[in-house]
């Protein structure tokens, strides 16, 4: 049998006075210029790198969903279909 969802230890949240709150990207859209400002200069000099995980081939598209949707991945999960 699965095990429900949901919130657990509620008693030690309100114990710890652990403050809870959900958030969305677009609450904090007008901060994003500032946020350009401060990352793009850190990309450039190489202080914030990215990875991305580059699988050869349409054919292999679907074991690399699921995999992705398992976790199987490590930074951004590419497939590239042809050479340029």
């Amino acid at each position: 049998m699965v095990e429900p969802e949901g919130v657990h230890n509620l008693l030690t949240i309100a114990h710890k006075r652990i403050r809870v709150q959900g958030f969305a990207a677009t609450d904090f859209y007008h901060k994003y210029s500032e946020f350009l400002d401060f990352v793009l200069p850190c990309i450039r000099e190489g202080k914030i790198t990215y990875v991305e995980d580059i699988v050869q081939g349409l054919e292999n598209g679907p074991s690399v969903l699921i995999g992705l949707f398992h976790g199987n991945n490590v930074g951004k999960q590419l497939i590239a279909v042809a050479r340029e």
